[in-house]
């Protein structure tokens, strides 16, 4: 059975809204015991947050990217905000009094990580932002539904006809999957890691699918992802990794990615299958945006992948 590109019908711009921190990531050998003190590796300080992550890939992957962001009133928005418009996207900021969001991420040797979240001012924008935001050149919004101001945004896409995309981040329906079954209901697409899907319970997709998705990518990590429509089911492996440096914002670059992807026309296979390598691709270099590939990048990774399995086989 094939499956026809969710394509928008309009030819703007993805729109990201939602969280952006600046990120500390170091690598240590261990996690530190009670009063220990252990020495970092390496370290990387740059811009990260779920949403500004997949707007960094998105972009990465040749879409036109914009990109509504709260951030605070402190030195380490302006950090953000270049490191940002550095990458070509429309940002607009909605500047908070207080700090922006800042994570540390402790990776230990085997990619794995560990984080910490200082949430500070810079989670979700206003209800008053969302209103006044211009969706007349937008072809597709993106968020994590971290504020109540969510239900605005998908209230305004459904009124526009702009397809929407969440990320379900299982802190955004602590006390259920149906506390965001509104916003559930129409959305395009669900990205559910696996976090959230142990959250959600058995048969995750299914059950998100029933809440009235039009589609549901399932992320799982080195396993890869899958596609999940109604009578439809897709799957790509993840291409076999020589080492794994830093698993962060993986499912942010392969959330991104698919966007880019599927807003550019291609079917749900081959989206997923490119935003499956882009992720794997982001696992070799320490930190999250800055280990995003490019175009030619992910081609030449799949060609390499492509290539092992044929000398295998």
């Amino acid at each position: 059975m094939t499956t026809a590109p969710m394509k928008s019908s309009n030819t703007g711009k993805i729109l990201f809204v939602g969280d952006v921190s600046l990120d500390l990531t170091m690598v240590a050998d261990h996690v530190p015991a009670p009063d220990e003190k252990v020495h970092a590796d390496q370290t990387v300080e740059a811009p990260g947050g779920v949403v500004a992550n997949a707007a960094v890939a998105c972009a990465r992957s040749g879409a036109k990217v914009g990109a509504l962001l709260p951030m605070g009133s402190d030195t380490a928005a302006s950090v953000i905000a270049m490191g940002l418009r550095d990458e070509g996207i429309e940002l607009q900021v909605e500047t908070v009094p207080g700090r922006t969001c800042r994570a540390v991420v402790i990776v230990e040797p085997h990619g794995e990580k560990r984080l910490l979240l200082d949430p500070g001012v810079s989670m979700y924008p206003s209800r008053q932002a969302i209103e006044a935001l211009d969706l007349s050149r937008v072809a597709w919004v993106h968020t994590a539904i971290y504020g109540e101001a969510a239900d605005v945004l998908v209230e305004r896409c459904r009124a526009a006809g702009i397809p929407w995309s969440l990320d379900l981040e299982p802190a955004s329906f602590s006390t259920g999957i149906e506390t965001v079954a509104p916003l559930i209901d129409g959305a395009a697409i669900l990205f559910c890691n696996d976090r959230a899907a142990v959250a959600i319970g058995p048969e995750a997709p299914a059950r998100l699918l029933a809440l009235g998705a039009k589609a549901v990518v399932r992320t799982m990590g080195p396993q890869g992802a899958g596609f999940f429509a109604a009578g439809v089911e897709r799957r790509a492996a993840a291409p076999l990794l020589d080492k794994i440096v830093d698993t962060t914002g993986a499912g942010d670059c392969l959330a991104g990615w698919f966007i880019g992807e599927t807003v550019g026309g291609a079917s749900p296979q081959a989206a997923l299958e490119a935003a499956v390598a882009a992720a794997s691709l982001s696992c070799r270099a320490l930190g999250a945006q800055n280990s995003y590939p490019t175009p030619i990048e992910v081609a030449e990774f799949r060609r390499e992948a492509a290539k092992a399995i044929e000398n295998i086989a």
